[in-house]
This record gives structure tokens, sequence and C-alpha cells, in this order.
């Protein structure tokens, strides 16, 4: 997810209106947090059905993907698929927010401070960006994870100020809400920035060799050439299943260490090297460190083609372009 989708096709006017340049800030941090609730809520029974299987939840661990999404809804009734909903909307807006503000930053930092460009400058800044969103939104990943866990019957905390309130009485106060930061800032950086990196890449490619294929003008800007949408849906899809296959061991030991004291084995999930040998020995490859992948691949194209297609549209409504 990137503001690369946009490409001038002429060279830029200079001082355009500088009205649309008031609060920039501001409307750019909107367009990246809307885009990114749009997309998360879209997704969000998957979302909740992977966390399940991720962890071996004694409810549905000896279930498949597809049974989960049936089960949940028979035990826990329809709403049980948007468990922890709430709290991933309070932590992806300004996720989505800082992921897209930060990484045209470092793009530029990068660019015009080091001297570093192409491709590998993509990399980079995605990479970076997404480690920023990370540590400045985590507390309410933590949140979220806690409450997606929990099985209607059997509930720990009794919502998102009640779980904020328990972990930080019972699990050391603020270190509390930062289990599981290290593996998520380390799988972090290959996924979001091959996530950058392959999109930007695909972008730049079409829009080079295939612009009236791939592309069309700005609805705000005709100088500005934005992918359709239906490219959107195919450069994000395959931006997304790269990165996820690249870095989802690390996800499910993140996992694992932010639910902490909610899972019986959690004295084995302590740090991130013995919680890979862990998951490792006691379940394999396929079930323990890849367990849930099939649905992160599910995910992909509906989650990148409404993030794509929100953002796009949030920056021409709020003349970003």
């Amino acid at each position: 997810m990137t503001s690369e989708a946009a490409v001038s096709t002429s060279p830029a006017i200079s001082s355009s209106k500088p009205v649309n340049r008031d609060y920039h800030f501001l409307r750019s941090f909107a367009a990246g947090g809307v885009a990114g609730c749009c997309a998360k809520t879209t997704i969000a029974p998957l979302d909740r059905i992977k966390i399940l299987l991720q962890a071996q939840n004694p409810h549905y661990k000896h279930l498949g993907v597809f049974a989960t999404l049936k089960a949940v809804p028979k035990k826990e009734g329809f709403l049980g698929l948007y468990k922890g909903n709430g709290a991933m909307m309070v932590r992806i807006f300004p996720y989505g927010a800082i992921q897209f503000m930060a990484f045209d930053k470092y793009k530029k930092l990068l660019s015009k401070r080091v001297g570093i460009s192409g491709h590998i400058h993509r990399l980079m800044a995605g990479s970076m960006a997404g480690m920023t969103a990370v540590i400045c939104t985590y507390p309410l990943d933590v949140i979220r994870a806690r409450l997606a866990f929990q099985v209607t019957g059997e509930h720990r905390y009794t919502g998102i100020a009640n779980a904020f309130h328990t972990i930080y009485l019972k699990e050391g106060g603020v270190s509390g809400f930062y289990r599981g930061l290290v593996p998520t800032l380390i799988g972090m950086a290959p996924y979001a920035g091959f996530s950058f990196f392959t999109f930007g890449t695909l972008k730049s490619l079409g829009l080079k060799h295939f612009p009236e294929l791939v592309g069309r003008p700005s609805s705000d800007n005709p100088d500005v050439l934005i992918l359709k949408t239906h490219v959107n849906l195919l450069c994000g899809g395959v931006a997304g299943a790269i990165a996820q296959a690249i870095s989802y061991p690390l996800d499910v030991a993140r996992r694992r260490m932010q639910l902490g004291t909610v899972l019986p084995d959690s004295d084995k999930c302590v740090s991130l090297s013995k919680t890979l040998k862990y998951v490792y020995n006691k379940y394999g490859i396929k079930k323990g460190l890849y367990r849930g992948l099939s649905l992160n691949f599910i995910r992909c194209i509906p989650s990148q083609a409404v993030a794509f297609t929100t953002y796009e549209f949030m920056r021409q409504t709020l003349h970003l372009n």
C-alpha cells in the first residue's frame, strides 16, 4: 500500500493552487487511515480465524480454515466473526495513516539525503515505514489479539479498556503491552518491505511499458496517471502473497507471544527463538510455523483491493494528487 500508485506524466506545476497544500498532513493521514479501516473491516472474519488457528485455540485447533469459519458463528453467533474488530479499528486507523505517510517521508529521505534510489529505496523505505507504524500502535495490536482469541463463555476481558487495565496490573505494567514486539519488528521489515517493493515495482513497470492498458488520469489532476482498480487488485494481491510467504513464521511467533498468559504453554513462548523452536518441535512446519497461511493468501486479494482502491479514492477526494 503506497501513494506511489500515483505517477506524474508531465512536469510538476509550480505552486498549483496553494490552498490545496493546506492541511496536507491531516488529509494524508485521513486517506491512509480510512483505507486501512475499510480494508481490515472487509476481512475481519478471516483475521479472527487466523488468530484462532495460529495460537491453537482449544475449541478450534482440530479444525481447518473453512471448518473454523463455519464453527465460529454456530458457537458464538455471527458477530463472533468480528470479535476484536473494535480494537482493530482503533489501531488500524493510525497504523495505516502512519505507514503511508512514513513511506513517503522515508522514500524522499533515502533519495535526497542518503542518495539511495531505484527499486532498493522502495524496499528500505517500506521496511522502515512498517516498523515505525508497528512501534506506534503495538499496544493496540496486543489488545486486539487478546480480544479476538476469547471464546464466548470464557471471557477474560470485557472490552478494550478492561483489557488495558488487566494487562497493565497483572503482566508487568507497560512492558506487558510489548510482548512479541521483537518478532513483530523482525517480521514487519521483510513483510512491509517486500509488499511496498513488489507493488511499487509492478506499478512502475506497468505504467512505463503499458500506460494505456493499466493506467488512467486522476480525477483531481489529469496530469497524474494512476493505476486502474483491477490493476491495483492484481498488483496488491501479488505483493501481499509474496510478503506473507516470506514473513509468516515470524507472524505466528509474534501472535503466540502477544497472547501471553492466555495460552497454557505461554512459559515456552518467552522469546522469538524459543517460540519458533517450540512451535516447530511440537507442531512442525505445515501445522505449526505455517498454520493458517492459506487463510492469509485468501485474505490478500480482498484486503489489498479494498485498501488500494479506497486509498486512491481518498487521495482524489482530498486532492492529494
